[in-house]
């Protein structure tokens, strides 16, 4: 969208002017997420998608109308705080209404809708590209997916969990029973009971405690602050890997590099995420559920490093006539240009796959009377880190040069795998109050693939005996 602005908002748009519009969203987004978590524990989990649905739309209509580089910020800044409430309570929601052993098969499932969200943007973008103020278009058109999620969260039930706060066990039980079709009755009334053992704690401890003592808990506990550490380390490196730099800036870095249709390859890129989201969906029935998160983690963190670096090296022979800066209409080499965006579409298969639904399971990582204010503060990292990313990126490349900056990237990466190396324990396969027991003792991931080896085997003892 930056890339057909053009001078529609007044003078053509300064490299910190599109850094401004383009963090709008994140600041929006990290207030949003921050205050997400807190309130849904009060008004439960739809409500918090309804007022997300609406800052959508009222962020869509603010930007299609806009004249003027602030109006502009300030309805990307109204869309984010939407994005902030979304991304947070979205996918603890979901885990939170999911069956144990498909929990991250679902959660990947809203990342794929994420990714192909993105797809269709993209199209929508290039289709509308040579048309006069067709940005007004693209922007305005974000407002029908809300107006059709606000029709339909009249059909979506409560969270049991939200509905066990309330009291309503009867309520809690029939969710139960839709959520677990095949159990039988006395199983639904027993994983009711351990919901509701671990809500009756949570509803003694908040009534004994204030919002700041909760956070202290959080912080001081030791069971709760290894959540929290790992949940807010995930959400970092997601982040500082510097992937969204090509989802927000695709379109400016392919023009520089010569590309006449620049939206169309950033459309290529946004393509290869969703596919290979799709992929990671796909491998989740066979790989990530069953061979678990970590080891996921750990593969395909390499190939993000490996691809980083290749496009360094490519970025540094690529820019050698202009001195390691990238320079708006420029010649470069068509075929350095090439292995550019090959390295760029392998990054992004690595991140697909792996960093970039993962980080979002959070929601199990915290016991429920923290579980609000737990994925508030991931979520915040996450919007956070985002923001220095998104705000740094187009100056960073003119301190750093494009390889510096991708060179930096990989960095982070680095750091991010060696944190899942020695602090992310395998939570597949556990269920919400058992991830708990995790960390009683230290990180557990012993203890972890310890429990989970169990429960596979358990299962399949269970499965020879029904057949």
């Amino acid at each position: 969208m930056l890339v057909i602005i053009k001078d529609d908002l007044g003078p053509i748009l300064s490299s910190w002017q599109k850094e401004m519009i383009t963090s709008a969203t994140t600041l929006g987004a990290l207030l949003g997420g921050l205050a997400a978590g807190c309130i849904s524990d009060f008004i439960g989990r739809r409500l918090v998608i309804v007022f997300a649905n609406i800052a959508f739309i009222g962020g869509s209509f603010c930007q299609a109308a806009c004249h003027t580089v602030a109006a502009m910020i300030a309805g990307r800044f109204i869309v984010g705080l939407g994005v902030g409430l979304a991304s947070c309570i979205v996918p603890l929601y979901i885990g939170e209404l999911a069956p144990t052993m498909i929990r991250g098969r679902l959660v990947t499932i809203n990342c794929v809708a994420i990714t192909l969200g993105q797809v269709v943007a993209y199209a929508i973008g290039a289709g509308f590209q040579n048309v006069h103020n067709g940005w007004r278009w693209i922007v305005g058109l974000g407002a029908v997916p809300s107006f059709v999620q606000l029709a339909a969260i009249g059909f979506l039930p409560e969270s049991p969990r939200i509905l066990l706060l309330r009291s309503d066990v009867a309520g809690a039980r029939a969710i139960t029973a839709k959520i677990y079709p095949l159990a039988k009755v006395e199983q639904v009334d027993r994983k009711v009971e351990i919901m509701k053992a671990a809500v009756d704690q949570s509803i003694e401890y908040n009534a004994n405690s204030t919002w700041l003592e909760r956070l202290k808990n959080l912080v001081m506990v030791g069971t709760n602050r290894r959540a929290l550490i790992i949940g807010c380390g995930l959400q970092a490196a997601q982040q500082l890997c510097g992937f969204n730099t090509l989802m927000y800036y695709s379109a400016t870095i392919f023009s520089m590099l010569g590309f006449n249709n620049a939206t169309a390859v950033g459309l290529i890129v946004a393509t290869v995420n969703f596919l290979f989201t799709l992929v990671a969906l796909k491998a989740s029935f066979f790989i990530v559920d069953p061979v678990g998160r970590r080891r996921t983690m750990l593969f395909t963190l390499p190939i993000m490093i490996f691809a980083l670096i290749l496009a360094a090296i490519f970025f540094k022979y690529l820019t050698l006539s202009t001195n390691g800066i990238l320079i708006e209409n420029h010649d470069y080499p068509r075929s350095l240009s090439i292995l550019v965006l090959f390295s760029m579409l392998l990054y992004v298969a690595g991140y697909a796959t792996g960093l970039g639904n993962i980080p979002w399971q959070q929601g199990e990582l915290f016991r429920l009377e923290v579980r609000g204010i737990g994925t508030s503060i991931c979520t915040a990292v996450n919007w956070g880190c985002n923001l220095l990313i998104a705000g740094t990126f187009l100056s960073l490349m003119d301190a750093a040069t494009p390889s510096g900056a991708f060179g930096i990237y990989a960095g982070f990466c680095m750091i991010g795998w060696l944190f899942c190396w020695f602090l992310y324990p395998e939570t597949s396969g556990l269920s919400l109050e058992e991830v708990y027991f995790v960390f009683e003792e230290g990180f557990g991931i012993k203890k972890s693939q310890q429990l989970r080896k169990e429960k596979l085997q358990e299962a399949l003892k269970l499965k020879a005996i029904s057949e």
